[in-house]
């Protein structure tokens, strides 16, 4: 699954793909390199990020799902039902769901669906996230949300846990052990680590640095653990480097 966030803010590529020609540059790139599903968003959901309005998101996404539908399988990344009906209207056939609250809405149009694990909203997912059992209460979460999309009648569902959503990085790095537990559910299984800001605290503290390493040193960290991911039998990785990810993934393979 291949990363476009046509967004002024998101946490890695903000601003670059705003522009609709842009986006569907990038989106077209990222087929090419080997995505077989370009994930679409028009709000950034980085811990501390504002919302944006449905409009805003709609002016946003609607050009670029349109562009690329008929070229690659299309998710739309929102958590908002305006926005999703919409897109899955100009093409997209997947609801990437941060709030993992529109299953119902999934059902009814006829697409697939992926629930992911977030605590809060992503204004407040990172204040002081706690868990008894990290790897439990987010099995069994996802597993819930899964069954009740199922009954509600979404033939294809996935299930994503969510990393650096609502969590710490030692919350991040116990589910990323322990995702067999997640495989051994059933369900088909999406993790997306790529460029994310434990990854710029593990490899600053690698390099015996203060602070984060700046998104574009988080690679070879990125294409380690979609690999590691991959190998656990998780379905689909999101990444922003495609290329870099299969390459590794095959070789492993």
């Amino acid at each position: 699954m291949g990363v476009l966030n046509v967004t002024p803010d998101s946490f890695s590529d903000g601003g670059l793909y705003l522009d609709h020609s842009a986006a569907l540059k990038h989106g077209r790139r990222l087929i090419d390199e080997g995505a077989t599903v370009v994930d679409v968003g028009g709000e950034s959901t980085r811990p501390g990020a504002d919302p944006v309005g449905a409009d805003e998101e709609l002016k946003r996404v609607l050009p670029v799902v349109e562009g690329l539908a008929n070229e690659v399988r299309v998710s739309i990344d929102t958590r908002h039902e305006e926005v999703a009906r919409a897109a899955v209207a100009a093409g997209a056939t997947i609801v990437n769901d941060v709030s993992a609250g529109l299953g119902s809405v999934a059902a009814d149009l006829g697409v697939a669906w992926v629930a992911m694990h977030m605590v809060g909203d992503p204004r407040t997912m990172q204040e002081h996230p706690h868990y008894d059992d990290v790897v439990t209460e987010v099995r069994d979460y996802l597993v819930d949300r899964a069954e009740k999309a199922r009954a509600d009648g979404v033939q294809e569902v996935w299930i994503d846990p969510g990393i650096g959503f609502g969590k710490t990085t030692g919350h991040n790095l116990e589910i990323l052990a322990n995702l067999r537990y997640l495989v051994e559910t059933g369900w088909p299984v999406v993790v997306g680590v790529s460029r994310k800001r434990f990854l710029g605290e593990l490899t600053a503290a690698s390099d015996g640095v203060v602070g984060l390493t700046a998104t574009d040193d988080r690679r070879e960290g990125s294409v380690a653990l979609a690999t590691w991911a991959y190998a656990q039998g998780v379905d689909m990785v999101r990444a922003h480097d495609v290329r870099a990810t299969l390459d590794a993934a095959r070789v492993v393979a």
